[in-house]
């Protein structure tokens, strides 16, 4: 049961990923009491489109977090060069050991294994090596997904996934990209729970599980 886990860590090579993939489970699991730590790697500043300041995924990142219900003093970011994460590995290890140390996560929220996202794949693979002996789920985002192992649901009222798009649109500059829209999250939740036998679910690749 997701309601079990009450220390948990959400890792996002940019800003976004995070709520992306996990969102309304992030909403979910601050509703049942978990504490959530959520992890930006990249602010992507040389990717943020012409008219905002460089530095606005840094503000975007705050009043999304925030509106999932995610601690101020429990986000944190890196500046890490966007699409360069790979060039960073053993700095990226170095910081996911130290988040190790102090604190004892009995849950990780990563990209999933199969992301062909340069970024995406080298958090996905630093996370099982920082926290091998801890649950590790991957998240979805089937636009960077070849394949996806449908392993593990997270069934969800449709309050979370308001949350979860309400999230979302405080990420202004990123504009009307189809992957943020209320109808594609909606919809993906609508699949993901007809395979899972409820309403609506976020589903997760199992990379490693202890019980």
């Amino acid at each position: 049961m997701i309601e079990n886990y009450k220390n948990v860590l959400v890792l996002a090579p940019h800003t976004d990923d995070g709520e992306l993939g996990a969102g309304a489970t992030i909403s979910k699991l601050i509703e049942n009491g978990a504490n959530v730590t959520y992890v930006a790697f990249s602010t992507a500043s040389k990717s943020v489109p012409e008219g905002f300041p460089s530095d606005i995924l840094k503000t975007e990142v705050k009043e999304a977090t925030h509106c999932l219900g995610i601690k101020p003093e429990n986000l944190i970011i890196y500046n890490y060069e966007v699409r360069k994460l790979n060039y960073s590995r053993q700095e990226i290890l170095e910081d996911l050991i130290s988040l190790r140390r102090k604190s004892n996560f009995d849950l990780i929220l990563t990209p999933s294994l199969q992301d062909i996202h340069q970024d995406h794949a080298t958090i996905a693979v630093e996370s099982l090596r920082a926290f091998k002996n801890t649950t590790i789920l991957g998240y979805e985002l089937i636009w960077n997904n070849l394949s996806f192992d449908t392993k593990c649901f997270v069934k969800l009222e449709s309050k979370f996934l308001v949350n979860k798009c309400d999230a979302l649109k405080k990420y202004r500059s990123q504009g009307s990209r189809n992957y943020l829209s209320e109808e594609f999250i909606f919809s993906l939740a609508k699949t993901r729970g007809v395979q899972a036998g409820c309403d609506y679910a976020e589903c997760f690749e199992v990379i490693r599980m202890y019980l």
